[in-house]
């Protein structure tokens, strides 16, 4: 019992590690920038004393920033963890069901067939998104639609966990194809536009976006703690889940469709982010283990903490430039996935 407790406690210790990390890097990535800020003047700031260009850097561009980072990064991992778990398959990600791809058409609809994408006059940011909500509801619908779609053959072909994914591998090259197509047709401007929308950009986010994203990853997250002994049980398989009373097809079904519904608000708002959902959770289930009960928390705090570090290395690295966020998370979760890859074989 009390190695069991020494145990609990040492996951105690590696989630307050990363909520203490997070509360670091937001205070760094608040300070940093092309205007750089001291961290006494974000303290005036906050309390309402600070200058009033300052004020204007904090609160309208980098605080709904970092809440975006945080909310995002908690919500993709999340959704990744519980996919590699219902699945069964370790390679999982939001992405893996072609929810990304089919968000990237869904904006590329709305920029080039709808004319959501102009040109200024000006020579600075000559390409922008005219008109963002629409881009941004037209990505959710098609991300949406892609998710029912696998959940709708798994549900009446009774698909395997393995032919789940194999479909949404084919979804996902079905809608590449189909956003070649409408890119081949359209005009140099709104080609830009919609690479533009691709590359991820947490800068999109204001503070509507961010209370949106806030409500659905979290209603998300409690969803996932209800269901985390059912998680734990199907980790072990599907004959051992059911002989524990667990309904295996309704708890996958229901966490493949709240893990679509954050990554498709996700990516509608910010754009394609990749690794977060695949590396994080491989973090933390190699330090903490497969028990759910603390997986899915931690899996949370690494992805933000991830996607925070990564947004705030895009706007620093070259400031004033401001990098693709997604460049960034694809440039260094790569790599350590491929490092995790190898120990996990060196081990086998």
């Amino acid at each position: 019992m009390d190695a069991y407790r020494r145990y609990t406690a040492a996951k105690g210790l590696v989630m307050l590690a990363l909520v203490v990390s997070i509360g670091i890097a937001s205070l760094f990535a608040l300070s940093a920038g092309s205007m750089s800020i001291n961290p006494y003047e974000v303290f005036r700031v906050i309390i309402g004393q600070g200058a009033d260009v300052a004020d204007i850097v904090i609160w309208q561009i980098r605080l709904p920033r970092i809440l975006a980072a945080i909310i995002a990064g908690a919500g993709l991992s999340v959704a990744g963890c519980v996919m590699q778990n219902n699945l069964r398959n370790q390679l999982a990600s939001p992405s893996t069901l072609g929810i990304a791809n089919a968000a990237a058409f869904g904006a590329n609809m709305a920029i080039i067939v709808f004319g959501a994408g102009a040109v200024r006059s000006t020579g600075a940011d000559a390409v922008y998104i005219d008109n963002p909500y629409f881009v941004a509801f037209s990505a959710f619908i098609w991300a949406m639609a892609a998710a029912l779609i696998i959940l709708l053959l798994a549900r009446t072909g009774g698909f395997s966990p393995e032919a789940i994914v194999l479909a949404g591998v084919a979804l996902s090259s079905l809608f590449a194809a189909g956003t070649i197509l409408i890119q081949y047709f359209a005009q140099d401007v709104q080609v830009a536009a919609a690479v533009f929308w691709t590359f991820g950009d947490l800068g999109r986010a204001a503070w509507n976006e961010v209370l949106i994203l806030s409500v659905i990853v979290a209603s998300g997250l409690i969803y996932f703690m209800i269901r985390r002994w059912d998680y734990n049980a199907l980790g072990s398989g599907e004959e051992t889940a059911k002989s524990l009373g667990v309904n295996v097809e309704r708890v996958r079904l229901g966490g493949m469709l709240a893990s679509s519904l954050i990554t498709a608000a996700a990516v509608s708002f910010l754009g394609i982010i990749g690794f977060i959902g695949l590396v994080a959770p491989h973090l933390m289930r190699r330090v903490l283990g497969g028990d759910h009960r603390q997986l899915i928390p931690a899996s949370a705090l690494a992805g933000s903490l991830l996607l925070l570090v990564s947004d705030t290395a895009a706007r620093t690295i070259i400031a004033p430039v401001v990098l693709p966020v997604g460049a960034i998370t694809s440039f260094f979760g790569a790599p350590l996935f491929l490092y995790l890859l190898a120990r996990r074989y060196e081990r086998k």
